[in-house]
């Protein structure tokens, strides 16, 4: 009997203790982390980089073949056609471009892009601060690519430029060279405008830089790394690819880009580039003048502009001896070597 009054005593305790404990928590798989942002570059900024480039292809295009007045003035006509601002902006969204070809560059700003919090905080560093983006892993070679971008597409179109220059002296041998251009006043007030109109941007050009944006190196550029310190232009151009990586640089942050994308000292030099070319074109009169202004100061003058944006060394313009014929002992009358066209 006592073994039975033990037993039941047991069950009841064991069914107290039982009642008594709590179930076993439930096991909390932790969520994944969220993923990076998807690389975005505003399409504003596409389209600045887009019209930046089809300038330069068009204008480092031009050649020194003019055959008549008319040919002189559809060059001239290509060469002023930028505005400003719009090319500046345009230099630093097509390096920006080309900074996001550096997978090394992508993958270090990616480190910072995926939490949340850090993520802002980096892209408000850099925002306040565009030479922070220095500081990320593989910048190195991200500005080797920008700088190539700048300053081979500037020494091209200085390039073609010194030699449309050349021909504003070897020209002078055809007649129709020396004939004045008509309707002066206007031509002036033409390039005033063209320089006041922002230019559109290339749909196929657009589209293939938008792809570009992504990274991968679609647009095939080299370059070997390059040690700081960069130009400012370099820089604001790391900058704004590091915001595109960290997803900061859509339509919603375009107001903070456009101030990141500013450059007192290249802005300067640009607009002082068309400041002569108007001096220049007020004091033209036949077409061969005309050819002068163009050379010098729409492309060679933007060009070396393009090339300072870059950081690499400007061009030296030796002191410019004229091409003599001496089997027709012909010297080209000798035109000024910087600023205006001579004036009468």
């Amino acid at each position: 009997m006592r073994h039975a009054f033990k037993a039941v005593g047991a069950v009841i305790a064991a069914a107290a203790l039982s009642a008594c404990s709590s179930p076993a928590p439930p096991v909390i798989t932790p969520p994944p982390p969220a993923p990076a942002p998807t690389i975005s570059l505003s399409s504003k900024l596409i389209e600045q980089a887009s019209a930046y480039r089809a300038f330069l292809d068009r204008t480092a295009a031009i050649t020194p073949a003019f055959s008549d007045g008319d040919s002189v003035a559809r060059s001239l006509q290509a060469g002023e056609s930028y505005e400003p601002t719009q090319l500046l902006r345009g230099a630093i969204s097509y390096a920006a471009i080309a900074a996001l070809q550096d997978p090394a560059f992508v993958a270090g700003v990616k480190t910072y892009a995926r939490d949340p919090d850090q993520r802002r905080q980096v892209a408000y560093a850099i925002m306040r601060d565009p030479a922070y983006a220095v500081g990320f892993q593989g910048s190195a070679s991200a500005a080797g690519l920008a700088i190539q971008a700048l300053g081979t597409e500037g020494q091209k179109l200085y390039d073609a430029g010194k030699a449309v220059k050349q021909s504003a002296y070897d020209v002078q041998k055809q007649p129709w060279s020396k004939a004045d251009v008509p309707n002066r006043d206007q031509r002036l007030t033409q390039a005033k405008i063209l320089s006041a109109t922002p230019q559109t941007a290339d749909p196929a050009l657009m589209s293939r830089l938008q792809a570009a944006s992504g990274g991968g190196n679609s647009l095939g550029l080299t370059a070997s790394p390059a040690s700081p310190p960069y130009s400012p232009v370099v820089v604001r151009a790391l900058a704004v690819a590091a915001l595109a990586v960290l997803g900061e640089a859509s339509d919603a942050n375009l107001e903070t880009i456009w101030a990141i994308m500013v450059e007192p000292n290249v802005g300067s030099c640009v607009t002082m580039s068309k400041l002569n070319l108007y001096q220049c074109l007020a004091v033209s009169r036949p077409h061969y003048e005309d050819i002068f202004c163009l050379g010098q100061h729409a492309m060679m003058d933007t060009g070396r502009c393009l090339i300072k944006a870059s950081g690499l060394p400007e061009p030296y313009e030796a002191k410019f001896i004229p091409t003599v014929d001496a089997s027709k002992g012909y010297a080209p009358k000798k035109l000024p070597r910087k600023g205006s066209a001579r004036r009468r």
